[in-house]
Parts: structure tokens; C-alpha cells; sequence
């Protein structure tokens, strides 16, 4: 029993907990993190970032000379020179061959100094490009948070609206029941029930979508059981704004990854450059190998015994004979012939180049233009920061004005509302005149929510490019 009830204890505490993980709400800051450890284009933009480290490795590795080994097996037939006896072999011939070169280049016009130098720029600024796409998801996912604030406060009005509607239904149909007051009034006011209960779904759904934007940038499976966090949006102090444009600038073009990128870029397409004005240059290298090998041709004498060969006769016919040796051979072991089959060589080699149909020229002129280009895509990248730093100062002094203004609206319309409530109240205007107060209430409180939030994305952005982390607490 005690093993049993402590199984349900842990169960149960299991299930709190995971209950409690799907009901967790989430921070901003919590969703940006998330999603940059999590988000599947982010992963394969850090992809990017280890090609770029292969390809730096390799530039290193290619200073190193080079090494090469090489061994073949085979057999021979019909008449064949032996390579290891320079002579004919006429029977099956047995060969190994083995070979091992190496080769040092020298100089080159410092092209593989120039290539190593080039990829890692290339890395660098690959990494800015990864932090680059970074600010984006921020900013993309910052931008569905809000969307999410939003739409929930804007869901609230519309229920509080929907809910002073029906209340104002319910007493004017006990108003009709008792005869005090014409059915057409009624009939308006339900009327006006039925749009703003439209307004409910329509808001409601609208929030549904911004969570559902939320989720995919999450890349999260679905949006049950998905809940953000509601902190309390606090309108960003003027001094965000009393910042010049151009001090902003300033401080996000030394700051901002993409401008670190395409400054990185020139140089990258420097040293391509000065690659390709390499091919112009002699190149010298130093080589080197070492070979042995095997042939079943090669013999080696083995044993020898005299032999009596008539080499004449004398004038009286006796024959004459001289005593010559008879060898015996047998074929040369595999240990022997590898030692003295070796073979060596040390090569230096000058290569000057003279004509190659001006592919040497045009890859230089073709360098020169992409030197070029890059140094135009880094002012084209500063031009864009300006004009969206400027934009963003400009929408951010709109957004706040129109917060202002819109305040002041529904300070107005609440007042002017109140008012014909209580003159409709008392049958002094009629419903037509109630709902269009009530309208004009509704809609003040829709602008200055939607001016509230949009001063705040549009000062979130100014802090982002400043070097603020992107954060609503």
C-alpha cells in the first residue's frame, strides 16, 4: 500500500508538473530566446557558419605540402620489357609497384595567403549575416507579441462593450413589457447587440491569428495550450525620442551586424582581387618522391657448377675442352628487391606564366568590379539603416502624437457617452442617438489602443537600434 500511494504521489506531482509547463506563460523575451535555439532557419543559417569554418580549414590546410602514397599489383603477359630489368620478359611477369611524392609550393603570388585570408573574412562576416537574420526573428516575433497585447485588450473593449449593450437590452425589454417605451427602440438596440457581438467573433479571431503567427515563428506544433505573459505596457519615456536621428545612426552603424557584414564584404572581395592579380605572378614549387617496387622477372644467381664445353680441336682431331660455370637462378625475394629497387627525386619547378588567352586579365577586371560592388552594397546598406532609423523616428513621434490625440478623444467621447446614457436613460434622446454616442466611445478607445501600441513597437525599434535588448519588462 505504502509502495502503491507513493507511485500515485509521484504521478500526480509528474502530471502538476507537466500541466504546469503547458500552462506556462510566456515573456517576450522568453519567446525570442526560444525561438533563436529552437527555430529551424536558424539552425540552417548556422549551417552556413560551419561551411564557412570548413572552408577556413581548408585555406590552412592547403599551405601544408602535400602527400600522396601509391601501390598497384598486377600481372603481365606475352613479351613485355620489365621495368626493373630493362629486359624482355616473355613468360606471366609478377610486379608491385609502391610510390609515395609530396610537393611544397613556394611562392604563387601569395594566392593561397590571400585565399586562407579571404575565407576568413568570409567566416566573420558570415556570422554577422547569422546575427543579422537573428534581429530579424526578433523583431518578427516582437512584432506578433504586440499583435497578441493588442488584439487581447481590443478582444476586452469589445466585451465590455457587447456587455453594456445587452444590459441595455435587458432593461428596455422590461421597459417594452410594461408598455413604457415603442418596440422600434428595442429593435434598435438589439440591432446594436448583434454588431458588436460580430465585433466579439471578429476581434476574437483576429487574435487567434496573431497566435497562431506567434507559434509558426516559434515553429512550435500547435497553439494549444500556447499563452503569453500580459505585463504592463509602459508608453516609453519622451527621451527615446529626443535622441536625434543622426545620433542614432551613428551609434547603429558601428553597431549593427549587417553594416559590420558589408564592411566585411569589401575586404572579402579585396582579396579576391588580389588572388586572381596572383595568376599573374611566376609560381615555384619543390617536389619530391620515393618509389620501389617487385618483378617476378628479376632473378639473382642462386648456385653454379662446372661444366666441361668443347670450345676447339687440335691438329690431331683431340677435342678440347674448357671448364665454364653453370648457374642456377631462382627468383629475387620480395625484402630484397624493395631495398634495392628505390628510387628518388627532388624537383624544383619554375612556372612563368606568358598567354593564356587574357583569362588572367579579365578574372583581375572581374575582381575589380566585385571590389566595387561590395563597396557599393555597404553605402547602399548604410543609406537603407539612415532612412529606416529616420522613418522609425519620424513613426514613433507620429505614433506618440497620436496616442496624445487620441486620449484626449476618449477623454471626450467617455464624457459625451455618459452623458446620453443618462439622457437615454430618462427617454430624453432617442436609441438611434445612444448607439451613435456609444459608437463614437467604442471607436476613441479602439485608436488609442492601436496608437498605444503602435508608439510602443515603433519606440521598441529605435531602443533595437540603439543596442537595447528587445524586452517589455
Amino acid at each position: 500500500m505504502k509502495k502503491t500511494g507513493l507511485a500515485l504521489l509521484v504521478f500526480i506531482i509528474g502530471f502538476s508538473n507537466l500541466q504546469a509547463q503547458e500552462e506556462k506563460n510566456w515573456s517576450l523575451r522568453e519567446c525570442i530566446d526560444y525561438a533563436l535555439e529552437n527555430n529551424i532557419n536558424v539552425k540552417q543559417y548556422e549551417l552556413n557558419i560551419d561551411r564557412a569554418e570548413e572552408d577556413v580549414l581548408q585555406s590552412k590546410l592547403d599551405m601544408l605540402p602535400t602527400l600522396n602514397g601509391y601501390a598497384s599489383h598486377g600481372y603481365a603477359w606475352g613479351q613485355t620489357v620489365d621495368r626493373f630489368t630493362n629486359q624482355f620478359a616473355t613468360e606471366r611477369t609478377r610486379s608491385n609497384n609502391f610510390y609515395a611524392s609530396t610537393q611544397l609550393t613556394v611562392f604563387n603570388g601569395f594566392q593561397k595567403m590571400n585565399t586562407m585570408k579571404r575565407d576568413q573574412l568570409a567566416l566573420k562576416a558570415t556570422k554577422y549575416d547569422f546575427d543579422k537574420y537573428m534581429d530579424d526573428i526578433s523583431l518578427q516575433i516582437a512584432t506578433a507579441y504586440l499583435n497578441i497585447l493588442f488584439y487581447k485588450e481590443m478582444l476586452d473593449i469589445r466585451k465590455n462593450q457587447l456587455e453594456t449593450t445587452e444590459m441595455q437590452v435587458d432593461r428596455m425589454q422590461k421597459l417594452v413589457d410594461a408598455g413604457t417605451l415603442a418596440q422600434g427602440d428595442l429593435l434598435n438596440i438589439e440591432s446594436q447587440a448583434a454588431a458588436e457581438e460580430y465585433q466579439v467573433i471578429q476581434a476574437r479571431n483576429s487574435l487567434d491569428l496573431a497566435y497562431l503567427d506567434l507559434v509558426q515563428l516559434l515553429d512550435l506544433p500547435s497553439a494549444d495550450d500556447f499563452e503569453v505573459s500580459i505585463p504592463e505596457v509602459e508608453l516609453p519615456a519622451d527621451p527615446t525620442l529626443q535622441i536625434n536621428p543622426t545620433e542614432v545612426f551613428k551609434i547603429a552603424r558601428e553597431n549593427q551586424p549587417h553594416v559590420k557584414s558589408a564592411k566585411l564584404r569589401v575586404d572579402e572581395a579585396e582579396k579576391t582581387y588580389f588572388i586572381a592579380k596572383g595568376d599573374q605572378s611566376p609560381a615555384l614549387s619543390l617536389s619530391g618522391s620515393w618509389g620501389t617496387g617487385y618483378s617476378s622477372a628479376r632473378q639473382k644467381i642462386v648456385g653454379q657448377e662446372p661444366v666441361q664445353i668443347q670450345i676447339g680441336v687440335t691438329d690431331e682431331g683431340v677435342p678440347v675442352y674448357a671448364t665454364q660455370p653453370q648457374y642456377e637462378y631462382d627468383t629475387k625475394p620480395f625484402g630484397e628487391q624493395f631495398n634495392d629497387n628505390i628510387n628518388k627525386s627532388l624537383n624544383l619547378e619554375l612556372s612563368i606564366p606568358v598567354f593564356n588567352g587574357w583569362r588572367t586579365r579579365s578574372s583581375i577586371s572581374k575582381a575589380q568590379i566585385a571590389v566595387e560592388q561590395a563597396e557599393y552594397e555597404l553605402e547602399l546598406t548604410k543609406l537603407q539603416l539612415n532612412k529606416t532609423i529616420n522613418q522609425a523616428h519620424a513613426d514613433a513621434k507620429a505614433a506618440l502624437n497620436s496616442y496624445r490625440s487620441s486620449r484626449k478623444k476618449v477623454s471626450a467621447t467617455r464624457e459625451a457617452f455618459k452623458y446620453a446614457e443618462q439622457k437615454f436613460n430618462v427617454g430624453v434622446i432617442n436609441s438611434v442617438e445612444y448607439n451613435e454616442a456609444k459608437k463614437d466611445f467604442t471607436n476613441a478607445k479602439s485608436e488609442l489602443l492601436q496608437a498605444k501600441y503602435d508608439y510602443v513597437f515603433k519606440s521598441k525599434v529605435l531602443d533595437f537600434y540603439l543596442g537595447k535588448p528587445l524586452s517589455l519588462d
